[in-house]
């Protein structure tokens, strides 16, 4: 980023400059969803889309927000992160660290399936914690794990030497607390939506037994309540920059049950409209 600094006219993938976004920014996966949470914005003063990132901010009253279409995965997620941090706590220009830093409210609206059978479908879950299991923060210094979740995932989870480590990362506790009364626990965060996650196609499960561990967790009543593909990444990033994170999702499967969501949309506009509700 240096390097190219003079020609920089925003960041690279987002196609932002600081002035297009919120100190208060809703993360969705998919770009159709954006739409689906800006038609409740009163006025609208960016729309912005390059490749799979699509970005409308405007303002519910007088509160600004942006909201963001991540695409799926924590390399997503890298993305999307690093270019929002550069957005608001670097200079542009020169490529240069600001002195005076900037943290942004980052929540992610996402879609899951539940592994707990008590979790009932098209409720919502919210991510205390996000256990990752696809090692991107690995690549990061200074990782500031939560040790005690972790020593407990390990200690129970008898985790593979053949896969990569878990890593766990807490929500930040002030958007957490907004959400009392909401189902919370643990979340997974998978590299991919398949073996990953216990969904056999063709080719078997390296480890048969993984996700019966997973099921069975459970430390001092906190549980692994759900799957997804980014909020682990979300939530070590945004500890390492200085950022507040929280990730809300819509059960769409219960795993356990067998049973699935049969009003998508409704569902969605549920998530979208309680996300507001408490945090606008």
């Amino acid at each position: 980023m240096k390097s190219n600094a003079k020609d920089i006219k925003g960041v690279y993938h987002l196609n932002l400059l600081p002035e297009h976004i919120s100190k208060d920014i809703f993360l969705v996966g998919d770009q159709g969803r954006v739409s689906e949470i800006s038609k409740h914005f009163d006025s609208i003063e960016y729309q912005i889309t390059n490749r799979e990132f699509v970005t409308h901010t405007g303002y519910i009253g007088e509160k600004r927000i942006s909201a963001i279409s991540t695409g799926i995965g924590t390399d997503n997620i890298d993305i999307v992160l690093n270019e929002l941090d550069a957005l608001v706590n670097t200079d542009l220009e020169s490529g240069q660290e600001l002195k005076e830093k900037t943290s942004l409210n980052l929540v992610r609206l996402g879609t899951s399936g539940t592994i707990q059978k008590e979790i009932n479908i098209n409720s919502i879950v919210v991510s205390s914690y996000g256990l990752g299991i696809d090692n991107l923060m690995h690549f990061y210094a200074n990782n500031q794990f939560d040790h005690e979740i972790q020593n407990a995932i390990d200690q129970q989870l008898q985790w593979p030497t053949s896969l990569s480590k878990p890593y766990v990362y807490a929500a930040n506790k002030d958007l957490l607390n907004k959400f009392e009364g909401f189902t919370q626990g643990i979340t997974i965060t998978a590299p991919g939506f398949y073996a990953p996650q216990g969904r056999q196609m063709r080719i078997p499960f390296a480890i048969e037994d993984l996700h019966q561990r997973m099921l069975n967790f459970n430390n001092n009543g906190i549980k692994i309540t759900n799957f997804e593909m980014e909020t682990s990444a979300l939530y070590g990033l945004g500890k390492l920059m200085g950022h507040n994170c929280l990730t809300l999702c819509t059960i769409l499967a219960n795993r356990a049950t067998n049973q699935r969501s049969t009003n998508y949309k409704s569902a969605i506009d549920n998530l979208i409209f309680q996300a507001l509700d408490k945090l606008v």
